[in-house]
């Protein structure tokens, strides 16, 4: 927390106060060491570079800090494309990556790091900063400023054919020299960037990757609320689809889309191609991260008692999480007893006792910047109810189905196809559903997402899937109370979702450690656990 408030700020104006100066020598010692290294991000660069199209630079920026309170801050967090490709994690940078070398006198470069500058008055609230000599020595860039420079350096964007980007944020907040606001006005200036409908923006591009005749009907309704924009209402294609949305018009609209992508939409899909196949780096800390969750969600069936809370249960996993060198969670975390599992993205966590209920965690660590996604549901009484066991088993059926189409070239819908097909037929077999299209009702999320640097993390989903992609599979059934359906089956929430890396012939299962049987569930629920036996003061 930062405590630098007026108070202070008058008592430092006051006196003389020696401030200590941040050397990049006296940096602290026992850190981790399997951080990503340079020779990585260098190779990402490269591999994004391969990619890019003749005369053409990809513009990368660092994501704005957020206030928690007042004069406060949320911990922050890099943009996952920066730090991909450079392992810089403050905010105010801006990396430039070229395709081409760019002559600069006698010497070249084809890539340029602009970073926030030291200060060591502020680095003594606020923590070491690296700078440009530490952007140097320990992320391997060899031209590096300081952000304050880029402003006023001579980058002629206009000579370039294409320049990459994503969305740029609006809501930075101010700042001076160096600031993110002013590298995103230079930039825009530069460049010569207008703004734009951002919305607009994503919608071509979701028709131009994924619109098909069979689900037009799906994406004309998703668009009518929007096409009294005055930026829908200006865009020739949109009202091209908009007069006539049938397979020909659809297949022109395609056409055009694809035919002249834009630096936005390129950048989005080369960062997608790029980041959605994990690389042997990457799979190593994919791998520890699952693991740190699937060991917390084990230990929080052992300690789970009736008379906890929501809370008190979060606070073991993050226990764990912490015990084993994670950063953070990749999300907030869910633990929902009862009818608070039956919310998909229940976060509150107030209960003050699980009680005889279902509990059902989704959570997931962080570690080097790598979220898992793990989601467990068992009983905390130790034992499940036979209608609990029975909507257990089918999410758990469906689960392992699909399970078995986790392999390179199958497309990647076919997951959610088989899903919905084993949870609608289970369901009519039991009498809560009476056809198959009802399904949704009780099951209103999907199957998979991919993982990595983002718990929804970049990658292709139109298409295949492919060997080192990391994806998670995560069948749910979800009944109310209140539903049209015997109320035997009110409250019970079920969600068991797995993380898997896609393998040529078959998948690998990273969250092997967290029980999926609801044998092994019942069982691990009865042993001891390592936080059996503490008690702490009562509160008064």
């Amino acid at each position: 927390m930062n405590f630098f408030n007026k108070g202070l700020l008058v008592a430092a104006l006051a006196c003389c106060t020696t401030v200590q100066v941040f050397s990049q020598g006296s940096e602290a010692q026992n850190l981790p060491t399997d951080y990503l290294t340079p020779a990585f991000h260098a190779g990402r660069r490269q591999a994004l570079r391969d990619m890019m199209p003749a005369n053409s630079v990809a513009v990368i920026f660092a994501y704005p800090e957020r206030v928690f309170s007042k004069d406060v801050n949320y911990v922050y967090h890099q943009n996952p494309d920066l730090y991909y490709f450079s392992g810089y994690k403050e905010p105010d940078a801006v990396l430039l990556v070229f395709k081409d070398t760019q002559a600069d006198g006698d010497s070249s470069y084809n890539e340029l790091f602009f970073v926030r500058h030291r200060d060591p008055q502020q680095e003594q609230w606020t923590g070491r900063r690296l700078g440009v000599a530490g952007a140097k020595a320990k992320l391997g860039f060899k031209r590096v400023y300081n952000s304050e420079q880029f402003s006023k350096f001579p980058i002629d964007f206009k000579k370039f054919n294409t320049v990459l980007y994503d969305d740029l944020p609006d809501d930075v907040g101010g700042g001076g020299a160096g600031s993110l606001k002013e590298l995103l006005g230079a930039f825009k200036e530069k460049a010569d960037i207008k703004t734009s409908d951002k919305a607009l923006t994503n919608d071509l591009n979701v028709i131009g990757k994924y619109a098909t005749p069979k689900n037009l009907d799906r994406i004309m309704a998703f668009l009518k609320p929007r096409l009294d924009r005055e930026a829908y209402k200006n865009s020739p294609i949109i009202q091209e689809l908009v007069a006539k949305p049938d397979s020909a018009t659809l297949a022109d609209v395609k056409s055009k889309i694809n035919a002249s992508p834009s630096g936005l939409s390129l950048y989005e899909k080369f960062t997608t191609d790029l980041r959605g196949v994990k690389t042997s780096e990457e799979l190593d800390l994919m791998r520890k991260t699952v693991k740190i969750s699937s060991i917390a969600h084990a230990e929080a069936m052992r300690a789970v008692k009736p008379q906890m809370s929501e809370q008190e249960l979060e606070g073991i996993m993050l226990y764990v999480h912490k015990h084993y060198g994670a950063e953070d969670e990749g999300y907030p975390p869910i633990v929902g007893a009862g009818a608070n599992g039956c919310i998909l993205h229940y976060e509150e966590n107030t209960a003050t006792k699980v009680d005889n209920q279902l509990v059902l965690m989704d959570v997931g660590a962080e570690y080097h910047g790598y979220s898992a996604d793990v989601t467990r549901t068992f009983p905390s009484n130790g034992k499940f109810t036979e209608e609990q066991k029975a909507i257990y088993q089918i999410v758990y059926d469906a689960q392992e189905e699909v399970f078995k189409l986790c392999k390179d070239g199958v497309p990647y819908g076919d997951l959610e196809t088989k899903t919905r097909e084993v949870l609608s037929s289970r369901l009519i077999a039991l009498g809560i559903i009476k056809d198959a299209k009802e399904v949704g009702k009780y099951y209103p999320h999907g199957v998979s997402h991919h993982l990595g640097l983002d718990v929804h993390d970049k990658g292709e989903y139109g298409g295949g899937l492919k060997a080192g992609m990391v994806i998670t599979v995560e069948p749910g059934i979800y009944i109310p109370a209140g539903s049209p359906c015997d109320k035997k089956w009110w409250n019970i929430g079920v969600r068991i979702e797995d993380d898997v890396l896609i393998g040529k012939t078959e998948c690998t299962l990273l969250s092997i450690d967290a029980p999926r049987k609801w044998q092994d569930v019942e069982k691990t629920v009865a042993e001891k656990s390592i936080f059996d036996g503490g008690k702490f003061p009562e509160l008064k």
